[in-house]
């Protein structure tokens, strides 16, 4: 999908029906009433405890299996792992968890930084961006070029080999992947020692020094050099795949909002956001981040009451006649693919036949 393009105030198309700002007002009193917005401290305790157990369970297998090629099995199991604490980091960053603001950072950066090992003050900046200006060009850091260009403008720009890459990548997106678990502690490593201020800079540094420390210290005390390096490259691998497979459905492939235009909050958020369909098990692969809409509108909903909202959120979009996006997870990644190639038509070759390219957009 391409830009919004002109956008007017949204009115409803059911004659009668309230304006979209109401309306989400009307959406977020039945949410309230509903307690849809209170704490759920039994899931969250259950869950931290179950992902606790899988991380002590991860480390026996790794004590037990030994001099092993079978350590991979376990390098993919704490791909998965780390994964989930992210999603509970950043289920914490948006005050899911705890009762405090305070309460929940300090649970949030403990998470991600020891427990990870990236920075939350670098992931709490970029993520709050993005949730204020979800597909907005210039505004949402999530549609800047990192290798893979979301924006035409941005594929016209590549040169060289990345200009190759482009052209070509919705169908090397997953590939490249593989090396999104070490893009994404580089890029977040890098903030910490930047000029400027970053919020809790030193106790950031410290955590994830000890937790590559720790993590780097066993698996080369205990593991030939090879299988070290095999065993790390698997993890960061399966990490970065997991990552990237959870948060591209999203957005990706949905509208652009341009760079003046000016939407309301509800539309906003729901016109540039895709859920994914599977209820349950799509809510435990996906951290809840497959209930999109509901989340970017309700940011501190706890994931187990995503599932209600979605119902009346929906309710809300038809008698709006408001696009409410909603697609089952494969076909989601098909979009994503699609989208991405044709966004990667702009790195045409410059010897290309203009009109070959034309019949290619075509």
């Amino acid at each position: 999908m391409g830009q919004l393009g002109a956008v007017r105030a949204t009115r409803p198309r059911i004659p009668g029906a309230a304006s979209i700002t109401r309306s989400y007002t009307d959406v977020s009193r039945a949410v309230k009433d509903l307690g849809l917005l209170n704490r759920t401290h039994l899931f969250y305790a259950v869950l931290g405890g179950a992902l606790t157990l899988s991380l002590v369970g991860a480390a026996v297998g790794f004590v037990l299996l030994g001099d092993s090629w079978f350590q991979l099995l376990i390098a993919g199991a704490l791909g998965v792992i780390f994964t989930q604490f992210a999603f509970f980091a950043h289920e914490a960053s948006h005050r899911q968890v705890l009762a405090s603001g305070p309460a929940n950072d300090r649970l949030g950066r403990f998470i991600a930084t020891f427990v990870v090992g990236m920075s939350y003050s670098w992931w709490m900046n970029k993520h709050n961006r993005h949730h204020a200006n979800p597909n907005k060009l210039g505004k949402d850091p999530d549609i800047e070029v990192d290798t893979i260009s979301f924006v035409e403008e941005d594929a016209a720009k590549a040169r060289g080999l990345i200009a190759l890459i482009t052209r070509k990548q919705g169908y090397l997106f997953f590939p490249l992947l593989l090396g999104e678990g070490v893009n994404l502690h580089y890029r977040s490593i890098r903030t910490l020692f930047a000029a400027g201020k970053v919020k809790g800079r030193a106790i950031e540094l410290a955590l994830i020094a000890a937790h590559f420390a720790l993590y780097l210290t066993v698996l080369f005390a205990f593991l030939p050099l090879g299988m070290a390096f095999a065993f790390l490259g698997v993890q960061l691998a399966v990490f970065g795949v997991y990552m990237g497979a959870s948060f591209a459905p999203n957005h990706k492939g949905m509208p652009l909002v341009p760079r003046d235009a000016k939407l309301d909050f509800f539309s906003k958020q729901v016109r540039t956001s895709r859920n994914i369909s599977g209820g349950w098990w799509a809510s435990a692969l996906m951290g809840g981040l497959n209930y999109q809409i509901e989340h970017h509108l309700f940011p501190s909903m706890p994931r187990p009451h995503l599932a209600r909202a979605r119902e009346i959120v929906r309710e809300h979009c038809a008698t709006l006649g408001v696009p409410y996006t909603e697609t089952t997870l494969v076909n989601s990644y098909a979009i994503v693919i699609a989208y991405l190639n044709r966004v990667g038509l702009a790195a045409r070759d410059p010897f290309d036949c203009p009109l070959v390219t034309q019949f290619r957009r075509v």
